[in-house]
């Protein structure tokens, strides 16, 4: 006899084994967007800004548009199919670098701000590339799809920054414009990769099925998993934001700041080569909880001194942490929700995350300017702790939940 259960669970990993590498590819030069974006942000904003304390604002206008753009990727996803906000997203990308090229030609700190926002879009979609590697596969492979994809950063890690070293000067005295260029070239390339992804559109039973939005939103583990990613993903961007700018105003060189970020993004994703196995191994939340406190590490660390090493230390520790409590919190929404529901629930997941990135981002440069960067790690540790606090609550909730139904639904004796 047959097993057709395992027979599907094998054809769909076999499926969502051959879109991993081309999303992994994917992430790879979609991260060359937000290396851009985040190494040069503040410094072109601080440039082209009319003050000083505007200049994180285009950094925040990317988050903006990543929480804007999160909610319309999973309904185009669950329309359209994710292909087709594949390619949309690909199309802001390019806007984004033509534009921002364009913006610091004409000295127009607005128009830069339009651009990073288009770049939020991309990221918006970007973000999905984890959920869509997990389409159709089995519980097992699932996180191990979702880090595999997240493990495409690493080469974003050094596409991005190198980018912008090789062409930061190719257009004196325009600083940066020649690197938006050739961002928008490698977004254009990424949509080629991804036109070969799997991902056939929604059946009509999706589109209307499902338990409602909120009755799944209250469960304590989505209440965890999404509390969880909203304090990892802020807390990371804060510092990361402030980093390169925060370099610049204690003496450092632009070069100093690019190799900070550079690795920053390498130890964001490099981790994601055996994430997914961690998490198999020990659970989403313990992996969750190490991120977490690896994040408030990386605090401890930025208020430890001034120095290039200093600042490197704190974003290389950060990077891992992000990676731990950002992968472990998105396997744990994989395990709320059905395969019909999962477009909605991870778009409003994702909505949750970035939604509170752009609050945040928005006061990140006025908390710089006015406080310094003491103030930017100390803003870390209340919510690392409340984020421990709920993750503790939602697993005591779920051990309690299965000693009831074993009590209620003994085993018969023999």
């Amino acid at each position: 006899m047959i097993d057709v259960t395992a027979s599907d669970e094998t054809a769909g990993d076999a499926r969502a084994r051959g879109n991993v590498v081309r999303l992994a590819a994917a992430q790879a030069l979609t991260g060359a967007n937000s290396a851009v974006i985040f190494a040069t942000g503040s410094i072109v904003g601080a440039t082209l800004a009319p003050n000083v304390s505007l200049a994180t604002v285009p950094l925040s206008m990317y988050v903006l548009g990543m929480a804007s753009g999160t909610l319309p990727t999973g309904w185009i996803s669950r329309a359209y199919g994710r292909r087709v906000a594949f390619f949309i997203g690909t199309g802001c990308g390019a806007l984004t670098g033509a534009l921002g090229a364009l913006a610091i030609l004409r000295g127009a700190f607005w128009l830069f701000c339009l651009a990073t926002f288009l770049g939020g879009l991309y990221g918006a979609v970007a973000q999905s590339y984890r959920f869509a590697a997990a389409d159709g596969a089995s519980a097992a492979f699932r996180p191990k799809a979702v880090s595999w994809v997240m493990a495409g950063g690493v080469f974003a890690g050094v596409l991005g920054p190198q980018l912008v070293q090789w062409t930061m000067d190719i257009w004196p005295p325009y600083l940066f414009a020649f690197s938006f260029v050739m961002q928008a070239f490698v977004a254009l390339v990424a949509m080629a990769v991804l036109a070969g992804v799997d991902a056939p559109k929604p059946q009509a039973a999706d589109l209307h099925g499902g338990r409602p939005l909120l009755k799944i939103a209250r469960q304590p583990r989505f209440i965890a998993a999404a509390l969880c990613g909203v304090i990892a993903y802020p807390m990371m961007n804060l510092v990361m934001t402030s980093a390169p700018l925060a370099m610049k105003m204690c003496g450092l060189t632009v070069s100093d700041s690019n190799f900070g970020i550079q690795w920053h993004i390498v130890a964001m994703y490099g981790p994601s080569f055996f994430t997914g196995s961690l998490i198999s191994r020990f659970g989403a939340p313990r992996i969750v909880a190490l991120g977490l406190v690896l994040e408030a590490a990386a605090a401890g660390i930025g208020l430890s001194g001034i120095t290039a090493l200093h600042f490197w230390a704190t974003l290389i520790v950060l990077g891992v942490g992000w990676n731990f409590a950002f992968v472990g919190a998105s396997a744990l929404v994989l395990e709320t929700h059905r395969p019909g529901e999962r477009n909605k629930v991870q778009a409003f997941n994702d909505f949750l995350v970035f939604g509170m990135m752009a609050i945040g981002s928005f006061s990140s440069g006025q908390l710089l300017a006015h406080y310094g960067w003491r103030a930017v790690n100390l803003v870390v540790f209340p919510p690392v702790l409340l984020g421990l606090a709920v993750l503790s609550f939602a697993s005591f909730a779920r051990r309690r939940a299965r000693l009831r139904e074993v009590d209620e639904f003994p085993e018969p004796s023999i």
